[in-house]
């Protein structure tokens, strides 16, 4: 860890309290100067830190930035050893943890950023990732999945960002099917994954679970062309949201994780999925079929009646679901 990483760690570790430069300086063997450089770094990056002569510096009991130090002090037991890399801006979380995996790191590395400049949506769409207004992050899997189920894991996500937003926020959200989680008719998170298939065995080598999450409004409001349907989580900066989201996100996740074969996740995902009973629309290319959701299957495959009265399963794929007007 570099010098700046270290004080961001350490005053996260006594957040609301002053630490002296000199003290600083003593645990980090560096000099008093380099203390004064990496503070100015991280209030740069958005640290609320506040610097009193002869006091030293302080993280704000009231600051919201993402550092491992806070997403850890919010993690389960149960996975308090997770390996986390926690940055500032990266291309995509989704890339640097495919990255590691090509590199043979183990199952569940998270990466974790404030901002992406190349984030990846579902379709080859970018997914909007600006500074400071958003929670980004990425999971490296190797599951025992056949390649037919890998929707389980995007379905799985969605249900621990319900979760996350229910237990950090107090919010209740909802899923629009398959994989995108819906607050106050908003959307407020999207969920990839990208997976490599085994040439051997026909099943998945490793899977790439990435998930974004709108905290708040950014400055200037949402794009043109999301305006009307994205949202945020919060309408107000919240001490800690974005640590305490991120830990309740990974937490929630490998606990359904856990039993992810046994699939028996499905009447949680059933009580959270949007409009059901209500006339939908489902788009495959260029045909529109007007239909009336029923429910979803063991494998979060969605059921709808059709005009005729008939019943269908619709699978996750290069198909999407509006309201019917």
């Amino acid at each position: 860890m570099s010098v700046k990483d270290d004080i961001a760690a350490l005053l996260e570790k006594s957040r609301g309290e002053f630490i002296s430069g000199q003290e600083l300086a003593d645990k980090l063997g560096c000099s008093r100067g380099a203390v004064w450089k990496a503070v100015r770094t991280l209030q740069q990056q958005g640290f609320d830190i506040t610097a009193v002569t002869n006091k030293g510096y302080c993280l704000e009991t009231d600051s919201d930035i993402l550092t491992e130090q806070g997403v850890r002090r919010y993690l389960s037991p149960d996975c308090s050893q997770a390996q986390l890399f926690v940055f500032d801006c990266v291309d995509s979380t989704n890339n640097i943890v495919r990255q590691k995996a090509a590199e043979g790191a183990p199952e569940g590395i998270v990466v974790i950023a404030q901002q992406q400049t190349g984030g990846k949506g579902r379709l080859g769409r970018s997914f909007f990732s600006p500074k400071d207004s958003g929670l980004y992050l990425s999971i490296l899997l190797r599951p025992t999945l056949e390649v037919s189920r890998a929707v389980r894991i995007t379905t799985c996500a969605a249900l621990a960002v319900c979760d996350a937003i229910e237990s950090a926020a107090g919010e209740k959200p909802d899923i629009k099917w398959v994989n995108d989680v819906y607050l106050g008719g908003r959307k407020v998170c999207g969920i990839l994954t990208e997976a490599s298939v085994s040439m051997e065995s026909g099943g998945l080598d490793y899977a790439v679970l990435g998930i974004g999450i709108n905290v708040y409004e950014p400055q200037g409001g949402f794009p043109e062309e999301i305006k009307d349907i994205a949202g945020a989580v919060s309408k107000h900066r919240t001490a800690d949201l974005k640590n305490k989201l991120a830990a309740c996100v990974i937490s929630s996740f490998m606990r359904y994780y856990k039993d992810i074969a046994q699939g028996g996740f499905r009447d949680d995902y059933s009580r959270r999925l949007m409009w059901k009973g209500e006339q939908i629309i489902v788009v495959s290319g260029e045909n529109k079929t007007p239909c009336r959701i029923v429910d979803v299957d063991e494998e979060c495959r969605l059921e709808v009646e059709l005009e005729n009265g008939g019943h269908k399963l619709i699978s996750s794929g290069e198909i999407s679901i509006r309201k019917a007007k």
